[in-house]
């Protein structure tokens, strides 16, 4: 099995940048393989949300993503 967790990591720190659609987010971390499931994973643990913005879903990062990505940073300080 695969650890994702370093593309958990890169699909946290995008959305970070600035809110993302939710159609943004499943066209660029879409996957065919089963086993990758970021966006899933990601959801799951709480490290991003989706919220309603008018007639649109945007992705977000939630407290417990930027805590994620604090923590990713400080195990690996050269990034």
């Amino acid at each position: 099995m695969q650890d994702i967790e370093p593309l958990i990591f890169d699909l946290v720190e995008w959305v970070a940048q600035k809110p993302r659609t939710h159609a943004d987010v499943m066209s660029t971390w879409r996957t065919s393989c089963p086993r990758l499931t970021v966006w899933e994973d990601a959801l799951d643990r709480g490290l991003v949300a989706r919220k309603k913005a008018g007639h649109q879903s945007i992705v977000v990062v939630t407290p417990r993503g930027l805590k994620f990505l604090e923590a990713q940073a400080v195990r690996s300080p050269s990034g």
